[in-house]
């Protein structure tokens, strides 16, 4: 009776190691199987030269590039103007929180 169960639990331990031993690779079988799109995007960043100072900038040649370049100047102009008010204020003393 103590043999079986010996042989039993051996039997266990040793299924359980066999299933604990391969990857389970969720997220990295992911990432290396994702698709490669170098090339394509080259083509359009090579696409009528790659001249920065041209009517056709490569920062701007990718779908989606102006209107991120729209969103970051209208942040930097966003601080320029909240800059100024800023300097304005400190120069004038307006603006003040009543003590």
């Amino acid at each position: 009776m103590i043999a079986s169960r010996v042989a039993t639990r051996t039997a266990m331990v040793a299924a359980r190691n066999n299933t604990s031993k391969q990857q389970k690779r969720g997220i990295v079988d992911y990432l290396t199987n994702y698709p490669d799109k170098v090339m394509e995007k080259k083509k359009i960043q090579n696409l009528g030269g790659t001249c920065l100072g041209d009517v056709n900038p490569t920062w701007l040649k990718q779908p989606g590039d102006v209107g991120m370049a729209l969103f970051g100047a209208a942040l930097v102009g966003l601080g320029f103007v909240q800059a100024t008010v800023g300097h304005y204020r400190l120069a004038t003393g307006k603006g003040k929180k009543p003590i």
